[in-house]
Parts: C-alpha cells; structure tokens; sequence
C-alpha cells in the first residue's frame, strides 16, 4: 500500500503501480462499509438570495460563518493555504467531512458505516446541527438536483484553489462544466470491493443501473424560473460538461476489463493541477503521461508521485468512478428520507450475491447504444425512459425488489430490531406511481403555484 504524500522521489511511477493503488482498496466482505455524501444550496431565507462565502454588503454571515458556527458541534477546521489567503475550506470530525463545493453548495462526506441505520443517523444529525446553525444566521437549505431561478452570474465562488483552476478550463470543453461547478447538487454512495472480479462486477451492474437511479431520483425540473422539459436538469449538464472524463464508459462492459484498463483510461483524462506544499499548480490540458517523462510544461523536470495519480482520479467524473471504492454518482440530492434510500439501494444490489447476480440478470443484453441512450433519457423521460424494449419503470421496479430481498439476507437490524429494507419505501412509491420527484413539483408549478417556482425554497427546504 502506497503513503499519499507528495514528496519526490523514489522509484518512477508506472501503470501497474497505478493499477495497483486502486487494487490496495480491495477487502474482506466482513470489511465492507458505506460512504454517503450529499450536497444543498445554502440560501437566505425570506429573499431566496445567493449566499458568499465571506460577510455580505449587509453585515450578513456567509458560508464561513456557517462552518465556523458548527465547530461547537466538535468539527474541526481544515484550511488551504491559495491566493485567496489562509482559508477555511472544510470541517472533519470522526471520519466525515464537510467541504465546500464551487459554487457554496454544503456537502456532508459521511464517514465508512457499516450500515443504512447508521447513515441515516449520520445525515439526521448533521442536518440537524446545519439547521441550528444556519436558523442563527438566516440560512436555508435547499434539496434540488439543480439551482431553481439563480442564474450563474449570480451564484459567488468559493475561495478554493482547485475550483479557480477548474473554473477557468470547464468553458474549454463542454458548453456547462461551470453550471455542473455552481448550480447542481447530488447525493452519491460509495461502496467496497473484495478483489479485482468483485470490482468488475459491481462497476459493470452499478453503471448499467445507474441510470434508473438518475430516473428515481430525478429532482430538477426548473432553470432560471421555469420548467426545462427535463425532470433532471443535473443530470442533462453532465452530458455538456467534459467528454473526456464523463459518461458511461463503454470500454468497462468489455472482455477484459480491469484495474490496469481503469489506470490507462485515468492516464489518458487530461490534468486539472499538480498539489506542491499545500499550493495548487494549474496543469489544466496537461497530459499525465508528459508528467510521467518528466516533461510536464507546469513542473518541467518532475515526474509525479501516487499522492499526485490519487489526486488526478478525484478529477474524473464518469457515471461510477474507481477509486480505492466504487462511487455512484447518478442521483439528484432531496430529503433525507432518500438520501438514506440511495445508500439502501446500492448496498441492497451489491453488497449481496444473490441480488447482484439477479439485477446483473436485468441488464447484461443491454448494449453500449442502450447505456448511452438510456443515459439520456432518464434526464428527459426520467421513468417514462424505455430500454431493450422495457420501460424504466418496469425495470426500476424490478431492481428495488432485488435490492429489498439483498437487504433482507444481509439482516442488519436497528435498535428498534428493523432491518434496513424500509429505507427503500420511499423509492419503491416513486416507481410503483412511475411520478418522479420533478413531476411532482411541475404538478404543483402548473396548478397552485401558478407558474411560480419561488414556493420550492420553502417545499423543498430540509
């Protein structure tokens, strides 16, 4: 196992070695745990403003006073050293962390749990401790996949030096890498291998499904004031932001793929930035493999380390990402009952044998045009999508009663002796009705609202 730093020298970094620190995530079944993150807007509460990061022109507490306020709760502050100063960019306590995204959205990085009921503690408090605070400061949160009436102009950066580097590139590639920075939100869960096949299968079944997850969890149907004809916004701006580190990644349902396949997809994405003593060095376009051969036009003479191939993966935005675990990054964020249902969900196919076999059943004929397609669609359709000649609400369908028979072999119980099959309540309504979250906010847009989407801040805040 490799130590993540990023001091130079020792031996030239090559592909098996990358492949390798990938392979070093793999463990024991018994091992295996959960991550949970999800993003919010953060908002004023009465005018629905945009929050900064610092004091606004009206004396008002922003994202710093928000991270500073939940120290009482036992966070701890991370700082960066950039050109923005000695900035306060993140809280970790136990584990888990609070970051800020591009834009001020407010993410909680939950820590590896064994269990739904342990995630959904997790979430419970910490929205908890976030309400507290931000109620002290005017603050709201909001559950949407996707900012309902800000537009870009409006939303502040954040004082990081990742995002200033990530900022300036995005326009250079897609048409709405800066709406994905500042104006989307999800909710995503990270899951354990046990070997290099048990990795295979899993990334293979979790990016074919993925999108179902897009369709079930679909919640942003509005942009800038009005309906988009999308029930997922989010998920439209990943299909504009980046070829060449998004999408469905064709080449992980072939024959033979692998953790090497995986490095040399990786090693081929271009560079964001190079990480030296704390600092951000852009590298934006740069190619990895100039990097390699010491050749890198931001370090000439320096070849990287595995703290700098670990930093490059995190740069990556596919549908599932490979790091040490896999990350499902296909839902929209909303309320904390499917928050905690995303995780139920994924664990219940993949963390049993029997149901990734039988959902694995639902969707290896499925063909790279199916995936691609079926991608697409979940953010126009969401459950109305059809693929290989089924509806997504029939196969939806098909994949929580796999997922709820998983979460019932594996039998963790709560204090209250419930396992964690009714996490997926939620979830299971949502298909059975074939009504996306987004529709039914369009529902009460067109009807009672009266083709005003200002009503969503209060609806939809947590």
């Amino acid at each position: 196992m490799f130590m993540l730093d990023d001091a130079q020298g020792g031996p030239p970094l090559t592909v098996e070695a990358m492949a390798e620190h990938l392979a070093s995530g793999a463990k024991p079944e018994s091992q295996h745990r959960v991550g949970s993150e999800h993003e919010k807007f953060v908002f004023r509460t009465g005018s629905h403003e945009t929050v900064p990061y610092d004091i606004d022109d009206q004396g008002r507490g922003g994202i710093h006073a928000l991270l500073t306020g939940l120290e009482r709760f036992g966070w701890t502050g991370v700082y960066e050293d950039n050109q923005f100063g000695h900035t306060l960019i993140a809280l970790e306590r136990g584990g888990g962390n609070i970051s800020l995204e591009p834009g001020g959205q407010f993410e909680l990085s939950g820590a590896p749990l064994d269990n739904v009921h342990e995630i959904c503690a997790e979430i419970g408090q910490h929205l908890t401790e976030v309400r507290e605070v931000g109620g002290e400061l005017g603050l709201g949160f909001l559950s949407l996949g996707h900012t309902p009436d800000w537009t870009r102009a409006q939303i502040p950066v954040m004082p990081k030096g990742r995002y200033a580097i990530m900022r300036a590139y995005m326009p250079k590639v897609g048409g709405k890498g800066l709406d994905m920075m500042f104006r989307t939100c999800t909710v995503q869960a990270n899951l354990d291998f046990s070997s290099e096949a048990d990795m295979v299968a899993k990334f293979r079944l979790s990016l074919a499904l993925q999108p179902l997850a897009t369709a079930l969890f679909a919640n942003s149907p509005f942009v800038e004031g009005k309906p988009t004809g999308l029930v997922s916004s989010r998920a439209h701006v990943w299909t504009d932001t980046d070829p060449d580190r998004t999408g469905m990644l064709g080449f992980v349902f072939q024959d033979g793929f692998n953790f090497e396949t995986y490095a040399r997809y990786a090693l081929d994405v271009p560079m964001y930035f190079v990480k030296r003593n704390g600092r951000y060095i852009d590298a934006s376009g740069q190619s990895f493999r100039a990097f390699m051969a010491g050749e890198l036009p931001a370090l000439p003479g320096q070849t990287p380390t595995i703290k700098d191939w670990s930093d490059h993966l995190t740069t990556l935005f596919p549908e599932v990402r490979l790091k040490t675990y896999l990350e499902m990054r296909g839902a929209d964020t909303g309320p904390p009952g499917r928050l905690c249902g995303l995780a139920a969900l994924w664990i219940g196919l993949l963390y049993d044998k029997a149901a990734l076999a039988a959902a694995w059943d639902l969707c290896k004929h499925w063909t790279i045009e199916d995936h691609d397609r079926l991608r697409a669609d979940a953010a126009r359709l969401g459950l109305k999508a059809v693929v290989a000649g089924r509806s997504a609400q029939d196969v939806a369908k098909d994949m929580l009663a796999i997922a709820r028979e998983g979460l019932k072999r594996r039998a963790r119980l709560s204090a209250a002796f419930t396992d964690e099959t009714g996490y997926l309540a939620e979830l299971e309504e949502i298909a059975d009705s074939g009504i996306t979250p987004a529709e039914r906010w369009l529902a009460l847009f067109n009807g009672p609202w009266g083709g005003d989407v200002a009503p969503v801040y209060e609806a939809a805040a947590y």
